[in-house]
């Protein structure tokens, strides 16, 4: 990934999710109501899910930037089908 500010806001997120998912194991270990273990999560997923879309989207720009002719459709394609891994 070129983007350093794009890997910078994947980090974050990554880490967040890091601690988040800490968090979700511990109210495991601890039984904790349901509702508010899968309320924590959630935010776990969509962490990481913003995560993987930062490093997508910021792939897609390089490649549309960079790459010419057939590599870039090639690119564009594999792109594409980790893009649509996260659906």
């Amino acid at each position: 990934m070129a983007d350093p500010e794009a890997a910078r806001a994947a980090i974050n997120r990554l880490k967040r999710a890091r601690g988040q998912l800490d968090a979700v194991i511990r109210m495991v270990e601890e039984g904790q109501t349901c509702e508010s273990t899968v309320t924590q999560l959630a935010a776990v997923s969509k962490a990481l899910d913003r995560a993987g879309f930062t490093l997508i989207s910021s792939g897609l720009r390089e490649c549309l930037d960079t790459t010419e002719g057939d590599a870039r459709d090639d690119s564009l394609r594999r792109l594409e089908k980790v893009f649509l891994s996260l659906a």
